[in-house]
């Protein structure tokens, strides 16, 4: 092919390809079917940290976080009476410790006067590996799920546009809900590569929902996931969501390193 051809070829290329990123929707990436049934969850599991584990919050202060913005600055979201609340003006928080593998335990609860419906309802995140500021990161979804229908792989429980939960076991807004999470960080080669993919189990009120799912990257509002990136330990990572419902609350955080 001629030079003159083949820069022609190349820029009606670059073209369309420019011409489909500009069409890319975050509905291309939303799926609605099938339902993960409902089921009734039993008492919270594992409330009590073991004697190995770090602290990340007991309900007394933000000593363990910073803000996601400028992490030369404290967190900035409410203490009170033992518990943590969203403070959506401050935007998302995260762990001043980096982290590989890992068992975390964190409580969270929707708000008993939540207001809304689908993704603007009690809209949080639970990002496992925050790999920088805004919302990079591999996210566990946080939403009240309790009768709010939306797109299943934005549900609670889901790993958000990449993995529905196997079934919904949310809890009515006011009560206490727990994620317990096993977390295998993701391995690169030394030229960036990716040599193993990042997995994840979630167990949501004692309800197994994501059984050792391999990721497909970190979580893409718009697009397909993918690795892109090699990163190391990570902290860990609480969104304060935009959406105008009334913030949601955290309480008795803990991990175990594995």
């Amino acid at each position: 092919m001629k030079r003159k051809h083949l820069l022609t070829a190349l820029l009606v290329c670059g073209s369309f390809m420019a011409q489909a990123q500009e069409k890319a929707k975050p509905e291309d990436t939303e799926v609605w079917e099938p339902v993960p049934k409902v089921v009734t969850p039993g008492k919270i599991t594992f409330e009590n940290a073991p004697s190995d584990a770090i602290i990340l919050f007991d309900g007394k202060n933000l000593n363990e976080w910073v803000s996601v913005a400028d992490r030369t600055k404290p967190a900035g979201w409410d203490v009170k009476d033992n518990v943590m609340t969203v403070n959506k003006s401050a935007g998302n928080i995260e762990t001043k410790r980096n982290f590989t593998n890992y068992q975390l335990h964190i409580e969270w609860r929707i708000p008993a006067n939540i207001t809304g419906s689908g993704q603007a309802r009690g809209n949080s995140g639970l990002f496992l590996a925050s790999t920088g500021k805004g919302d990079s990161g591999y996210e566990l979804q946080i939403l009240d799920s309790y009768n709010n229908k939306t797109y299943v792989n934005g549900m609670a429980g889901s790993i958000y546009k990449q993995f529905i939960p196997l079934a919904n076991p949310a809890r009515k807004p006011g009560e206490w809900q727990t994620y317990d999470v096993i977390w295998t960080a993701p391995v690169f080669n030394g030229d960036g590569s990716l040599q193993s993919p990042a997995r994840v189990t979630v167990f949501f009120n004692g309800v197994l929902v994501q059984n050792n799912m391999s990721l497909l990257g970190p979580t893409q509002y718009i697009g397909k996931p993918s690795y892109t990136q090699a990163h190391g330990a990570s902290p860990i990572k609480l969104q304060a969501h935009g959406d105008k419902s009334e913030p949601i609350s955290f309480r008795n955080i803990w991990i175990r390193e594995l």
